[in-house]
């Protein structure tokens, strides 16, 4: 049977991209280990050696994860070359092994090459410590440790100069202070809106994380919320009250952004040990504006990273 138009369309379109993004192919990848995996999310994580033409292996790591169902092709998914296994019936249950065509059966693959050993370690499966931070503690622990670190971001500015992912903003307000583009994080794939996750990344450089913040920063802050709503409303058509926005803490990079994720969807990071909701980060500074200079906040630290050391070392963990 030939194939839908629109399968065999977008499976062209798949194959075009990937011969544009610079030849990068999985058959070169020696698999060295796997450093973690989630049955939960459809997720593993691959360490993987690339070898050079002298022989030396590049680090690399690769993430497979299982795509979300896309509506459109639900009706694919019956026709007559769909084969189906039975692995079990009883009375009127049965479960089924269901094999699709390949351009049904797509898995999201990230690349990290050349991988270093932060990297690596990044993606390794470690045991995991809440920490409370107290307002002391990050003047005297936290904010020298960030300091001393050469954290990049120059992914981050980038984007906000346009020399980066310019085609992928779905809202910018250019202001250099109160200003921020909105723009599709890469766990979302675009392609259905039950999983949408988009970041708001602040024009405004030097605001480091939620412990910056004052009531200074609430116009910046009103306008991400009221205006990132708007924009997700108009573009894709789901309401502020169907928005999960909030900020991380401890972020995964020193420059502000927010996350705006389906409240349907269970996103990574949304946890209460890590999430804190714009609304809230709001009010709070409204009402005292040195709020998060004071406030003890709890996040989760991983046992491989150094800022963990620093805590166990000032007798805090």
């Amino acid at each position: 049977m030939a194939e839908p138009l629109s399968v065999k369309r977008k499976h062209e379109e798949k194959e075009e991209k990937n011969g544009a993004a610079g030849g990068f192919l999985l058959s070169e990848v020696s698999l060295r280990r796997v450093l973690r995996e989630s049955a939960r999310d459809k997720t593993i994580f691959l360490h993987g050696q690339v070898n050079s033409a002298s022989g030396d292996g590049t680090d690399a790591v690769v993430i497979l994860e299982k795509t979300p169902f896309q509506e459109e092709n639900i009706s694919e998914l019956l026709k007559e070359y769909t084969k189906l296994q039975l692995q079990m019936s009883n009375d009127i249950y049965s479960t089924y092994h269901l094999y699709v065509p390949p351009e049904l059966n797509e898995i999201k693959t990230t690349v990290v090459y050349p991988a270093t050993e932060k990297h690596l370690q990044k993606y390794l499966r470690q045991e995991v410590y809440l920490i409370r931070e107290t307002g002391e503690d990050y003047k005297n622990i936290t904010l020298p440790f960030i300091q001393s670190q050469s954290f990049s971001i120059q992914w981050v500015y980038n984007i906000l100069e346009k020399k980066a992912e310019a085609d992928r903003i779905i809202y910018e307000n250019p202001d250099p202070a109160n200003g921020f583009v909105l723009i599709p994080d890469f766990k979302w794939n675009q392609k259905q809106l039950d999983d949408l996750y988009l970041i708001a990344i602040c024009h405004c450089r030097g605001i480091k994380s939620l412990r910056d913040l004052t009531a200074e920063h609430l116009p910046l802050l009103k306008n991400i919320l009221q205006e990132g709503k708007e924009a997700v409303v108009k573009r894709f058509g789901i309401s502020g009250a169907q928005l999960r926005v909030y900020l991380h803490y401890q972020p995964s990079y020193y420059h502000l952004h927010v996350h705006f994720t389906a409240l349907s969807y269970d996103a990574p990071g949304c946890s209460v040990e890590r999430a804190h909701l714009l609304s809230d980060v709001i009010d709070h500074l409204e009402l005292d504006s040195q709020y998060y200079q004071k406030r003890t906040l709890t996040f989760a630290l991983r046992a491989d990273e150094p800022l963990l050391k620093r805590f166990q070392e000032a007798g805090h963990l």
